[in-house]
């Protein structure tokens, strides 16, 4: 709960319009920075203008000294409760947003839906070994949202993800498991076969459906990987 009051106490400087001038120093940058990553997690309660004049009020009352109207720790499990409903509400909008991209996606030329609703088109063909789900890949990808949001990049960060296909979420087990080194494919991941309704809260909203570029650079089995970093001598007992 301490979390969620800095955030609070974050939010509040634009409703009260004590905004400082754009940060110069590195320490100011950092606090910047935390500013707008706390402002991500109040996003889930989804304000409307009246509720953070109360939150406002709750604050200065506090800070004052004052008699508080509402005590904290009463209301602690309405605000839980009020926070679930919020995300329920944006979760479901996040579905009926992407039930008109589905859609249209799934009607493009070349591309192939499968029974879970993964939606996937090849954007170039591979020539080498097809993946399998107990594989551990080797990939570059881009994540975005259906907005076109960038929310992940191996190719940003400069570094391919090796990821064992058993275990990352089905649209890519099965996605990747349709793909051969050296190729390069989209996949659609409705939210059903990706981060489900909860998400990954602040970067990926519940109920989202996420679009990848995957380009597929190695295969391994799992097995074999697991042997050859295994110590081909096991040290004798003393």
């Amino acid at each position: 709960m301490r979390k969620l009051m800095i955030v609070v106490c974050v939010a509040l400087i634009a409703v009260w319009g004590c905004s400082p001038e754009a940060p110069k120093t590195e320490d100011q940058k950092a606090f910047y920075a935390l500013g707008v990553h706390l402002s991500k997690q109040l996003s889930v309660f989804d304000l409307t203008t009246e509720e953070l004049k109360y939150v406002q009020l709750g604050m200065s009352d506090a800070a004052g000294g004052k008699k508080l109207a509402a005590e904290p720790e009463a209301n602690m499990q309405k605000l839980g409760e009020l926070a679930q409903a919020r995300m329920q509400k944006a979760t479901e909008k996040q579905k009926e947003l992407a039930k008109p991209f589905l859609e249209k996606a799934a009607k493009e030329a070349g591309v192939k839906k499968t029974a879970s609703g993964l939606i996937y088109k090849e954007i170039k063909a591979g020539t080498g070994a097809q993946a399998r789900a107990t594989d551990i890949v080797k990939v570059h990808y881009v994540g975005t949202l259906i907005d076109g949001k960038e929310f992940d990049s191996s190719v940003k960060r400069g570094q391919p993800a090796e990821l064992p296909l058993s275990q990352v979420f089905p649209c890519w087990t099965e996605g990747v498991s349709m793909m051969k080194v050296g190729g390069k494919s989209k996949l659609i991941c409705p939210s059903e076969i990706a981060y489900g309704d909860r998400g990954r809260p602040p970067v990926i909203p519940g109920g989202a459906t996420l679009v990848f570029e995957v380009e597929l650079l190695d295969v391994k089995d799992a097995k074999t990987a697991a042997l050859q970093s295994s110590p081909s001598v096991k040290p004798k007992a003393k």
